[in-house]
C-alpha cells in the first residue's frame, strides 16, 4: 500500500500545531531528535521535517505529497500545489506599515519610496495592482527595523498582535493578505493517496468540529421540553431520553462554548435542573 508523506515545519508554533492536529486525528508519528523522517504507527503516512519555505517547492516537486504550511509562504513561492484544507491555526496578516510619526494619506503614499520586505512576491503583485511603483528591498530577518536604521521609508511583513511594530514606532496602514494554515497537496496524487488524503481531511473535520463546543446533558420537566428546545436546538435536535421519574426527561445536546454560561442561566430559568457539562474530543457527521 502507498504511504502519504506530509511535509512539516521543523520547529516553531506551526510546528507544534501541525502536531497537534495528527495527534488528534489519531495518527501516532514516532519523532525522535534531530529526526528528518517519520513514520505513523496506525496510518499510511510518513512525515518529512522541513524549513517551512522549503515545503510548497517540496510538494510541487513531488518529494513529498502534502504539506503543512503558512497561506502567506504559499502564496511567496507560488508553486503548483493546492489548498486541500484550511486549517484555522497560526493565524496572521501581512500588512505594510510606516513610521509612527508620518501621515499616510492613502496607497499613493509609497509611489517612490523603499519597502523592505520578505515577501518580494506577494508585495509586488499588490503594487502592481493597485499601479504603485516603488522599490522593493529584500530583507531576511528583523523587517521592521529597517525603516528605523534609515534602510527603507516602510516594511511589508507579517503582523500577528501589532507589538512588533509598536515597539518599533511603526503602524500598520494597509493589510494586503490574512493567512492561515492550509494542507497543500500535489494536484496529481494518485487514487490511491487521494484516498488516503480523504481520510486525513476526515479526521481533521472531526478533530475541527468539536472545537469550541461543549456536550451538555440536564434533565427537564416535560411540560417544559419544546420551550427549553427553543433554547438548546443542537445540532439538528436534541436528543430525549424518558426518565425513570415520570414526567421527566432527559436532554442531550452540544452548545456552542462561547454562549457557554448565558445558555445555561436560561434553561435554569426554564426549570432545567442537573446540568452536565463535558469536553469534546471529536464530531463525526
Amino acid at each position: 500500500m502507498e504511504k502519504l508523506k506530509i511535509a512539516i515545519q521543523t520547529k516553531g508554533r506551526l510546528n507544534e500545531d501541525s502536531m497537534n492536529l495528527i495527534n488528534e486525528a489519531g495518527i501516532g508519528l514516532s519523532v525522535g531528535k534531530r529526526k528528518l523522517v517519520a513514520e505513523a504507527k496506525n496510518f499510511p503516512m510518513e512525515a518529512l521535517f522541513l524549513r517551512d519555505d522549503d515545503i510548497p517547492q517540496t510538494v510541487a516537486d513531488n518529494v513529498a505529497d502534502i504539506g503543512i504550511v503558512g497561506e502567506n509562504e504559499m502564496a511567496e513561492k507560488d508553486e503548483n500545489v493546492v489548498i486541500a484544507k484550511r486549517l484555522g491555526f497560526s493565524k496572521c496578516r501581512l500588512s505594510l506599515a510606516i513610521p509612527k510619526t508620518v501621515d499616510y494619506p492613502g496607497i499613493q503614499y509609497f509611489n517612490g519610496k523603499k519597502i523592505a520586505t520578505s515577501y518580494p512576491v506577494i508585495l509586488k503583485k499588490y503594487l502592481d495592482k493597485n499601479n504603485i511603483t516603488a522599490e522593493i528591498h529584500v530583507i531576511t530577518g528583523s523587517v521592521e527595523i529597517a525603516p528605523g536604521i534609515g534602510l527603507a521609508d516602510a516594511i511589508f511583513d507579517i503582523v500577528s498582535s501589532g507589538s512588533t511594530l509598536v515597539s518599533n514606532r511603526l503602524k500598520e496602514v494597509a493589510v494586503v493578505m490574512k493567512s492561515e494554515a492550509v494542507l497543500v497537496a500535489n494536484p496529481d496524487l494518485s487514487a490511491e493517496k487521494k484516498e488516503i488524503l480523504d481520510e486525513l481531511i476526515f479526521r481533521i473535520e472531526s478533530v475541527q468540529r468539536a472545537e469550541g463546543k461543549k456536550y451538555i446533558l440536564l434533565n427537564v420537566p416535560d411540560e417544559k421540553i419544546d420551550k427549553i428546545i427553543e433554547l438548546l436546538p443542537g445540532m439538528k435536535a436534541p436528543t430525549l431520553v424518558p426518565l425513570a421519574k415520570e414526567g421527566w426527561s432527559s436532554m442531550h445536546s452540544v452548545i456552542e462554548e462561547d454562549t457557554f454560561w448565558e445558555v445555561i442561566g436560561k434553561l435554569k430559568k426554564a426549570g432545567a435542573e442537573g446540568i452536565l457539562v463535558v469536553p469534546i474530543e471529536k464530531m463525526i457527521f
